[in-house]
């Protein structure tokens, strides 16, 4: 099931230059973010843009046997996302901090002797962004995952001042998760430009009526619904 993409965003700064970027942030974790950012990748580079995709924070990272990052500390969702995508930007772009340990990601830097600098972050985005027609930026687990002391994934969409797609794991529970969500990023003044339900739970009783009852209450258009295991699909 197919709905219409915001129109491109017009960026002043890259001389009238149509600049399309995204971030896109989960219910949850496991939820589906990496398949929904790696096909929104994948849709706007099989229409002739310039697309790559970016996770700032990746844990669970593993000495890669990738081609152009072999030995290198990468995950799979990096993998994926950079595959989807016409860019061969570099590693230190697509993915800033990368750690071993599959845990959350403050802790992870806690224990690396490192701290998550969203600043820089923020530069390799720019630094993207002059690369390609299309950013598509993916979040770390929900939207308020911790990325250091003191500032948290909302934080960094804050800086980032992007619009962003809500990937919504249908499951029990996630008309809850979905909602509160969707205030949080209200509350920062931040713009969702949509949602995708993604069902991840192929057992999952009423599913219709749960996105029914989705619909009626996030302000912003379902972008795609995403049956188990299936394609996602957008239209612009």
């Amino acid at each position: 099931m197919m709905m219409a993409l915001p129109p491109l965003l017009s960026d002043p700064d890259r001389n009238n230059h149509m600049q399309q970027s995204y971030f896109v942030i989960g219910t949850d974790t496991g939820v589906g973010k990496t398949y929904i950012a790696s096909a929104l990748v994948r849709h706007f580079a099989t229409k002739g843009k310039k697309a790559v995709g970016m996770k700032p924070v990746a844990s669970g990272c593993e000495a890669s046997e990738y081609g152009i990052w072999q030995g290198q500390l990468v995950n799979d969702d990096v993998v994926a996302l950079y595959e989807a995508g016409n860019v061969p930007a570099p590693l230190q772009l697509i993915n800033p901090y990368h750690f071993e340990p599959a845990i959350a990601p403050h802790i992870a830097a806690q224990n690396a002797g490192v701290e998550i600098d969203l600043d820089l972050i923020v530069r390799s985005y720019h630094a993207l962004a002059e690369m390609a027609d299309v950013v598509v930026v993916e979040g770390a687990g929900g939207f308020f995952v911790p990325l250091n002391d003191q500032q948290t994934l909302a934080d960094l969409a804050v800086k980032l001042n992007l619009p962003i797609i809500l990937v919504v794991g249908m499951r029990l529970g996630c008309i809850n998760h979905a909602l509160l969500t969707v205030e949080a990023i209200k509350a920062r003044g931040l713009t969702l430009a949509g949602w995708v339900a993604n069902r991840i739970d192929p057992d999952m009783n009423m599913f219709e009526e749960n996105l029914v009852s989705l619909r009626q209450r996030i302000d912003a258009p379902c972008l795609s619904v995403v049956g188990w295991r299936a394609q996602a699909e957008f239209s612009l």
